[in-house]
């Protein structure tokens, strides 16, 4: 797919699909998030949302103590969305990825709760869906780590393993990021889109990048 296929879609009524790789404890990730369900609204796209994990990621890495203390609470929600789409069919497991992904960015994001209780908001999550209680205490079990690391390894397969969440992938191409904040609106969120299939598609492309000197803007 080319950055002038991609513009022509609306024309050509071609939907394009693209597949989010998320981490609900990375506040990077929540701002991609945001910005890619505002271009699905002005661009024909359509968006799986999957999983990764910052703490299989980080394993085995000299980390300060506590960074590797948030990773270490981090496994719970991912195990947790992991566990409750474990068995069901593949639209309806994006759909519930997609919910639990809203319901604990609301909670760890926009209301600033963070990382540091976790299990209340996993807690509060599965109540709020809906779901069986016992996914309550997910987190804290290895019954799905391997459907967790598989998911996770698709997203490192499709871009390398230096880089971490977001991971978007769009048919033949995949890309880190965009790191952006706040989150780009309407037609800006579009055009944002262009530019980064236009520049993922490149041969040899790999890196635009420049310090970042604001957190993330939840507004």
């Amino acid at each position: 797919m080319t950055y002038h296929e991609s513009s022509a879609q609306s024309a050509t009524g071609r939907t394009t699909h693209a597949e989010m790789f998320f981490d609900p404890a990375c506040p990077w990730a929540w701002m991609t998030s945001r910005w890619l369900m505002e271009a699905a609204q002005v661009r024909d796209l359509e968006i799986t949302w999957s999983v990764m994990s910052l703490s299989v990621l980080n394993e085995g890495r000299d980390l300060d103590e506590g960074y590797r203390e948030m990773l270490d609470r981090a496994w719970g929600p991912v195990r947790t969305i992991i566990a409750a789409t474990a068995d069901l069919p593949a639209a309806e497991a994006n759909e519930l990825r997609k919910k639990m992904y809203d319901a604990y960015g609301q909670r760890i994001h926009l209301d600033g709760r963070g990382s540091e209780d976790l299990d209340a908001i996993t807690t509060e999550v599965v109540e709020e869906l809906g779901l069986d209680a016992s996914l309550a205490q997910a987190g804290g079990s290895e019954e799905h780590d391997e459907a967790l690391r598989a998911s996770h390894q698709r997203a490192i397969d499709l871009v390398g393993d230096d880089v971490g969440t977001p991971v978007v992938s769009v048919e033949d191409v995949a890309f880190f990021g965009p790191v952006v904040t706040p989150a780009p609106k309407g037609e800006a969120a579009g055009k944002l889109w262009d530019g980064c299939l236009l520049v993922a598609a490149t041969p040899g492309f790999y890196e635009i990048k420049r310090t970042r000197s604001v957190g993330p803007d939840f507004s």
